[in-house]
């Protein structure tokens, strides 16, 4: 059964300023989609006239806007107060379904009554789970490895030997985490020499990643994901790589071995940073860039080799404008052969 709620308790979740009514809403939707007892929101300006068109009963709006028909929270960001309402409507209680009579279970685990093992998981020795963790179907666990309390792994998922999970985690469908780190030495003939990758991976609290994203375990020590790091699907994160606490990656990001990434770092899609860098906190990396050496603090970079964002909006605005400077320049080279022509047909009389 959907909750419901009024806006005035809505209002309360989210520091927000109720103007109009106040109505019983049982869901959040888009501007275009919602309907009666639905709230929805706006975050641009340019979206202010939409309010009069949208069917839903109350607009979550920013402060400065002016009121209108229908029932409003006025608050600061209506992005962040949108998303904190709409999981306050998505979180159910928790629901122990157990372990399913096909998943595997290996020796001396300790896993809690409150959890749910989906059909086909496996789960190797000496495992232990925290209290009300979901493992979905055909998800792979290795020996030693460590699952914190609300953390879910989403399906076909694998966690391989050691590695260390926190709490409140979630894990989407195909992600792999603890393979092998991709390191080889290579000898006088060219043949190439695998380097034993005997770390873990250790994932702290909050974390997010996406489906089919890959962490690799460290060849030494620990490759760490830091508390809060949210990680986008097709990310690639290499070994001994350290995620700053509340980093962004964007899909198909990849971190070569040894990066070290600073507190809220932001990687657009695409993006992809060498080995052996260090990016301070804050650092924001534009999608497709390539990133090859260290970035203080603060830094907003794009292009490949990446440098200052706003140094590169104007190099990219002049690249443009290479083929019509290339045909001038064709053009002021033929003037100046023929300049010289004539000069020298004036020295010839």
């Amino acid at each position: 059964m959907s909750k419901k709620i009024s806006l005035k308790k809505l209002a309360d979740l989210v520091e927000a300023e109720l103007f109009g009514d106040d109505l019983i809403i049982y869901n959040v939707n888009s501007l275009e989609a919602a309907k009666e007892g639905e709230i929805t929101f706006i975050v641009r300006p340019n979206e202010l006239e939409k309010i009069a068109a949208t069917r839903a009963s109350a607009v979550i709006v920013p402060e400065f806007n002016r009121d209108s028909g229908k029932s409003q929270l006025k608050v600061k960001d209506p992005n962040l107060a949108a998303a904190v309402i709409h999981n306050f409507f998505m979180k159910h209680d928790f629901k122990a379904e157990g372990i399913h009579s096909s998943a595997h279970i290996g020796i001396d685990c300790h896993i809690p009554a409150a959890v749910s093992i989906g059909p086909m998981a496996v789960l190797g020795d000496r495992v232990r789970l925290g209290e009300r963790v979901v493992i979905y179907p055909g998800v792979v666990l290795g020996s030693d490895v460590t699952i914190g309390a609300d953390t879910v792994i989403g399906a076909n998922s694998t966690v391989l030997s050691g590695c260390l999970i926190g709490s409140n985690v979630l894990i989407h469908s195909g992600v792999v985490i603890g393979c092998d780190g991709y390191g080889y030495a290579t000898d006088a003939l060219g043949n190439h020499v695998k380097r034993p990758q005997v770390g873990i991976v250790r994932i702290e609290d909050e974390v997010e990643i996406g489906a089919n994203a890959c962490v690799d375990r460290a060849t030494f020590g620990e490759t760490v994901i830091r508390r809060g790091a949210k990680i986008d699907n097709l990310v690639q994160v290499g070994h001994n790589v350290d995620i700053g606490e509340n980093s962004l990656l964007v899909a198909q990001a990849g971190i070569a071995g040894s990066t070290v990434l600073g507190r809220n770092v932001v990687l657009g899609g695409q993006v992809g940073v060498t080995g052996h860098v260090k990016l301070g906190d804050r650092v924001m990396v534009g999608a497709q860039s390539g990133v090859i050496n260290n970035q203080p603090s603060g830094a907003v970079i794009s292009g490949t080799p990446a440098f200052a964002h706003r140094q590169w909006l104007r190099s990219s605005s002049a690249f443009t404008g290479l083929p019509a400077l290339a045909k001038e320049i064709k053009n002021l080279r033929a003037e100046i052969a023929e300049i010289r022509k004539k000069l020298q047909e004036m020295r010839n009389k």
